[in-house]
């Protein structure tokens, strides 16, 4: 039970609590930890964790904050880039190599900007960011996404590449390579396509026998 001080704190500060607090929720619904354990190893892995569940919810915050029907429509209109501001705020997480900060990120995107310019190019990312997970379904899926929901966004030759090496990890050489040739059909002069004639040339190399001279 919290002290009559801290309910205090919570009190005043309602918002600040729920961004730090609530994500320290289990998937269950079990709470880990509001404060740290004892010991300077509990207290590093606290600090770490409130640190990430921070970035999170000030991601959550902002957007909230800029999309609040109270706003008014003159002050909506002087907004109309906070879409790529937010979208470059996650991919500095990604270029930080938080993966699964991004990859909130990125679904929490979609959800606001569902119709943006930008949505494509961030439901790939949120492949990109499963892959490095090393979820090879899950990015299955949202690669798929690209191509399936997104014709013409610029990202179908680079989904298409990770399909093929999702496959690949995935150990599924056949599926692999048809993806591999679609980019190379269909994007000839990509530089995804490239990269995609070496995965054919090391499946060939790799399914070539091996000859044993006698002596």
């Amino acid at each position: 039970e919290l002290c009559q001080s801290c309910s205090h704190w919570i009190a005043r500060k309602p918002l600040f609590f729920t961004i730090l607090y609530t994500p320290l929720y289990h998937p269950r619904g079990i709470p880990i930890a509001l404060f740290p354990s004892e010991g300077p190893r509990g207290l590093a892995s606290w600090r770490k964790t409130m640190k990430k569940q921070l970035r999170i919810g000030i991601l959550v915050a902002v957007s909230a904050l800029l999309f609040s029907p109270d706003i008014p429509l003159a002050a909506q209109g002087q907004m109309q880039d906070s879409s790529r501001r937010l979208y470059d705020r996650v991919m500095e997480e990604f270029k930080h190599r938080d993966y699964e900060a991004a990859l909130a990120g990125f679904r929490f995107f979609i959800e606001v900007h569902g119709h943006s310019a930008l949505a494509a190019n961030a439901q790939y990312w949120i492949g990109e960011c499963q892959y490095r997970l090393g979820r090879y379904k899950d990015s299955l899926a949202s690669f798929y996404n690209v191509v399936s929901y997104y014709p013409l966004s610029p990202k179908l030759a680079a989904s298409t590449l990770k399909i093929g090496q999702a496959y690949t990890k995935l150990g599924d050489p056949d599926k692999a390579r048809m993806m591999f040739e679609r980019v190379v059909d269909q994007y000839p002069d990509s530089s995804e396509a490239e990269l995609a004639r070496k995965a054919i040339d090391t499946t060939n190399a790799k399914s070539e026998p091996v000859s044993h001279t006698l002596e």
